[in-house]
């Protein structure tokens, strides 16, 4: 048996998501109720400045939440990959269940797409309508659920991408 990989997540990443949030959900609260006085389009000024607090305000939850999480961001042992690094982490990805990881980047974000041999027993693990949603939307847009980005976790990108390939390679072999 292995020595699992630890990787924890990362408190300063989370803090700077946190005051980012902070100061969308001001912005877009400003754009709201100043839509008059800001814009010739009203209507469309107070839409998206309702979704920006909506949308900052959830990850600005979620982001509180995440800072008092005394789980372990992602572990990789015999059994599989653990993730409880975002939104969409929905705990143990099996090896076995495992048909391939992708890198996939949008913007500046790289993540990993680990594709399932059963997708949808894995939407059936969300916790909650949002969760579910969320992993639907990942399964519609990449093709699986499941995907694992190091945006809160303490570790490089690169480094998580290379042990992930070669721990998979390792133990379908």
């Amino acid at each position: 048996m292995n020595q699992p990989i630890e990787i924890p997540l990362s408190k300063g990443k989370m803090i700077f998501g946190i005051v980012g949030s902070i100061g969308f959900v001001i912005l877009g609260f400003g754009l709201f109720t100043q839509a008059e006085s800001l814009s010739e389009n009203v209507m469309y000024s107070k839409i998206v400045g309702a979704a920006s607090v909506l949308f900052f305000g959830a990850t600005l939850i979620y982001g509180i939440i995440k800072m008092f999480d005394k789980k372990t961001g992602l572990i990789i042992d015999d059994q599989g990959i653990t993730d409880h690094s975002n939104a969409t982490s929905i705990g143990l990805v099996n090896w076995s269940d495992i048909t391939a990881i992708k890198t996939h980047q949008v913007m500046a974000t790289k993540f990993l797409l680990i594709e399932v041999q059963n997708p949808e027993a894995y939407i059936e693990k969300a916790k909650n309508g949002m969760q579910r949603k969320l992993m639907q939307a990942n399964m519609k847009t990449y093709g699986t659920p499941v995907s694992i980005t190091s945006t809160t976790l303490s570790y490089d990108f690169g480094k998580l991408e290379k042990i992930v390939q070669e721990k998979f390679a390792e133990y379908t072999a």
